[in-house]
């Protein structure tokens, strides 16, 4: 290499670092969005069944759009969008995951809940999905917040599917500013948690059962659903 060439590449290094500088400055500059976060359950009925076994409750999954720190809200049935300078304190499928866990613990009437098999030994896995999770404008304002979750509950030992069912809430701001949506946010994630947690310690049986035992019998169910509109409504 010669120093002519030598001297142009530290050149062509230098101001890219200043660019990159500048850019980080600007960065600096600019607002922080307002981060928000929602609250776990801590009440729940006193007919719930104290249950034996373990359980690991995985990250929920969702769609790309919703697969984000940042607020979803949808003007139409085919739209989304997000609140400008405002966000999740987490990724909102972490977010629902850690509150399923911290609900979970607050009924005291489970051995043991993890987010990693490996740090417990579960008898049961509960897989969700995290389909709805947007404030929608097309019922007219303010807007509604809409979560539905679906949750799996699996046997860790054979994969076993043992139930299946979904848990949808609807709850409409008190104006369409953002803590509000906030507020009803938390509301309509606090019913789909109370049920979600009731039916996980409900349908397995409270003491863990032999490898290979078929699983319990509970025919199908119906969606628990509160709130919201029937689609084309």
């Amino acid at each position: 290499m010669t120093m002519v060439t030598r001297a142009r590449s530290a050149l062509i290094t230098a101001m890219a670092g200043a660019l990159l500088a500048a850019c980080a400055v600007l960065s600096a500059g600019e607002d922080p969005p307002n981060l928000y976060t929602l609250t776990p359950k801590s009440t729940f009925d006193a007919s719930l069944p104290r249950v034996s076994w373990q359980i690991v409750v995985e990250p929920p999954t969702a769609a790309a759009y919703i697969n984000t720190s940042r607020i979803a809200l949808a003007m139409t049935p085919t739209s989304a969008d997000y609140y400008a300078k405002s966000a999740w304190a987490d990724r909102a499928p972490l977010m629902v995951q850690t509150l399923i866990v911290e609900s979970l613990e607050n009924t005291h009437r489970i051995v043991g809940v993890g987010r990693d098999p490996l740090a417990v030994r579960p008898t049961y896995v509960l897989q969700t999905e995290l389909r709805e999770f947007q404030a929608e404008y097309f019922h007219g304002k303010p807007p509604t917040a809409r979560v539905r979750i679906v949750g799996r509950i699996v046997r860790q030992s054979d994969r076993q599917i043992i139930a299946t069912r979904g848990f949808e809430r609807c709850v409409r701001a008190a104006s369409d500013q953002v803590a509000p949506v906030v507020q009803a946010f938390d509301e309509a994630l606090g019913g789909v948690l109370k049920s979600l947690v009731s039916w996980t310690l409900r349908v397995p049986p409270p003491q863990p059962v032999p490898d290979g035992t078929p699983p319990p019998a509970r025919g199908t169910r119906e969606d628990d659903t509160a709130g919201c509109d029937k689609p084309g409504s």
